[in-house]
């Protein structure tokens, strides 16, 4: 290829977007002066709209404002396709019932009939109706006139101009029914970015209030029996409350900013939800008295930006889940990182599954909350799988694998 094609091809380009962003009503005056100054062009003389077939005259300054009244109303023809076709039609029928020579600008007809089926948004049948009406008395008064025509050349011309209509109207379904599509897509997404943020909110403020509660209620119990100890209880209270502010933080600052600059801003990549800060989950969790046990397997590699978050919230939900439902009982976090895949696997110890022996451990009520739902759709989001339920030998369990996707692909 030579190097001076893709000059070539930005050269040609350039007009073309120019005329792309032009006004509908400049780009359809320019059609309109285009055909009328084809009209007077004598090698396309032949060709055009031509039914009555009547003893030819002369050309006259009548006849010239006949051919000019079937092309320069075409500059209007999106703006007022109706209007654009009466005064196109009307311009016709006077033109085909005196006799004059046919004209390349008697075309102007047919995109008339197109742009007033693609364009006419109010009283379509009703001017359809008016169309054919009046193209019936146009064959009355060519029949009268002495136009050799007889019923069959009136039909056939008759299906011609309703098949530029149709064409016409087709095009307007055609596009009606692709801004439905999007209308209806947009709705899609909107809803999907509904369900993300309340997932995201939920993740946040669910994991934190449980921890301040579980860290809060310590220091109650402590203020009377080890008072010395309460201060600890409290601090915990605290800097969990600045990591909620500090994800919330976060939170808000991707909503308000465009994909491009969340991830160019040094301070927000800091505070974002990543692999590397799942040891602040568990560091949390046990300062909240959860006896969590963490461990990570295979090399940890940079992930992207959906594969981290939802990697860090199936472990916070499950902590959150262990806090509530299985306080104090013994947790293990278990991060094997793969050529493939991330597996995540936390578990948390209790009696055998049985509603006597086991009033402690509750497995987590799926339809009484997002948490376990979210986490589903969030994994689906990313091809994971996720399965959470009460282990046989007593427990419960949250099971996730999300394929790997490196930051650099």
């Amino acid at each position: 290829m030579s190097p001076q094609a893709p000059w070539s091809r930005a050269l040609l380009r350039a007009p073309l977007d120019w005329w792309e962003e032009r006004d509908a009503f400049l780009k359809d005056g320019v059609l309109a002066l285009v055909l009328a100054l084809l009209a007077f062009v004598p090698t396309l003389s032949n060709i055009g709209a031509q039914i009555g077939d009547l003893p030819e005259r002369p050309a006259s300054a009548l006849s010239v404002g006949l051919m000019l009244a079937q092309t320069l109303p075409l500059a209007a023809r999106r703006r007022w396709p109706a209007g654009c076709l009466a005064v196109v039609a009307g311009a016709f029928a006077a033109h085909q019932a005196l006799g004059f020579a046919t004209t390349f600008g008697s075309l102007g007809l047919y995109l008339a009939l197109y742009s007033a089926g693609a364009h006419q948004v109010r009283f379509r049948h009703g001017l359809a109706g008016v169309v054919s009406a009046g193209y019936a008395v146009l064959a009355l008064v060519l029949d009268r006139l002495g136009s050799p025509q007889g019923i069959a050349d009136y039909l056939a011309f008759y299906l011609t101009l309703a098949a530029f209509w149709l064409v016409g109207s087709t095009v307007r379904t055609r596009r009606a029914e692709e801004a439905q599509r999007r209308r209806l897509a947009a709705e899609v997404a909107t809803a999907a970015e509904r369900a993300r943020i309340a997932s995201e909110l939920h993740d946040v403020v669910t994991h934190h209030v449980t921890a301040m509660v579980v860290q809060a209620d310590a220091a109650q119990f402590l203020l009377t029996s080890a008072p010395d100890k309460a201060g600890e209880g409290l601090s915990a209270v605290s800097d969990t409350g600045r990591r909620a502010l500090t994800e919330l933080r976060y939170l808000l600052g991707v909503l308000e900013a465009t994909g491009e600059s969340a991830s160019a801003d040094p301070a927000r990549a800091d505070r974002a939800p990543t692999l590397g800060r799942l040891g602040d989950l568990v560091e949390q969790a046990r300062r909240s008295g959860q006896p969590v046990e963490f461990s990570e397997q295979g090399e940890r590699r940079a992930q992207s930006v959906d594969v981290e978050l939802a990697a860090y919230r199936v472990v916070q939900e499950a902590l959150t889940n262990a806090m509530k439902y299985a306080a104090g009982q013994p947790t293990r976090v278990l991060v094997r990182h793969g050529e493939e895949r991330i597996e995540i696997k936390v578990t948390t110890d209790g009696p055998t599954a049985s509603p006597a022996a086991a009033p402690a451990v509750r497995k987590p009520d799926p339809a009484g909350g997002r948490g376990l739902a979210g986490l589903r759709a969030r994994a689906r989001m990313v091809n994971g799988e996720l399965e959470a339920g009460p282990r046989p030998e007593g427990g419960f369990e949250v099971h996730a694998t999300i394929p790997s996707k490196p930051a650099s692909e």
